[in-house]
């Protein structure tokens, strides 16, 4: 049976009229093409980046150095793919809907520790969402096809999965749900083997030397 999780993943999922450069946080989703696992494996609960994935820590980490307006906050990297929550604020520093009021990490030695400040009056940023996503895409795609001297390769499926992030209760519940998703590796829906795992048969997730598409 012929697999439709990249064009699941290519329909358009923005909210329509919504306004992507207006300051606020939002929670993003970024998959590898055929949800190939390129990045590392978890073992034992963890984690543990080759050097494509550390390719990737890297280019999210820098966003804020390419783009005044960003701040990344929590961020992990899966075998096959990506969640992390993307700040735009004013000048200010402001967050939509009273979002994070200096929030600590949502575990020890979590990545982020720049979080929105409540209260400040939205105001439209220099880039939007979907333009950050492209460039974070595109960098990450290059350094890594540099790496394999596979230069102009695809990488990622062509769309992202996002959602707005409203109150801190919910930036705190996907803060957490980052944190641990490693831990959760086995059934996750992105995860190549979840139908094994579920079986009580463990494999290793399948990798392949080509890679996929920007």
């Amino acid at each position: 049976m012929k697999d439709n999780s990249d064009k699941r993943h290519r329909r358009s999922i923005r909210l329509r009229g919504y306004d992507y450069a207006q300051t606020g946080a939002y929670f993003v989703t970024v998959v590898t093409k055929d949800r190939v696992c390129l990045f590392g494996e978890v073992v034992n609960g963890e984690t543990r980046l080759n050097d494509a994935g550390r390719i990737i820590q890297a280019a999210w980490d820098e966003l804020p150095d390419h783009y005044p307006g960003v701040e990344c906050n929590e961020f992990i990297v899966m075998p096959n793919h990506v969640h992390g929550i993307i700040v735009l604020v004013n000048d200010g520093g402001g967050g939509p809907n009273d979002v994070g009021a200096g929030l600590k990490p949502a575990r020890p030695g979590s990545r982020p520790t720049t979080a929105p400040r409540a209260g400040l009056k939205l105001a439209p940023t220099r880039h939007g969402l979907p333009e950050i996503i492209r460039a974070f895409k595109t960098f990450s795609a290059r350094r890594i096809n540099d790496l394999r001297r596979t230069p102009g390769a695809p990488i990622w499926q062509r769309n992202y999965y996002e959602h707005i992030v409203r109150g801190d209760n919910e930036l705190i519940r996907i803060r957490e749900y980052i944190a641990n998703n490693p831990s959760q590796w086995e059934m996750d829906r992105e995860n190549p083997l979840r139908s094994l795992h579920r079986r009580g048969r463990f494999e290793t997730c399948p990798s392949r030397a080509e890679p996929w598409e920007v």
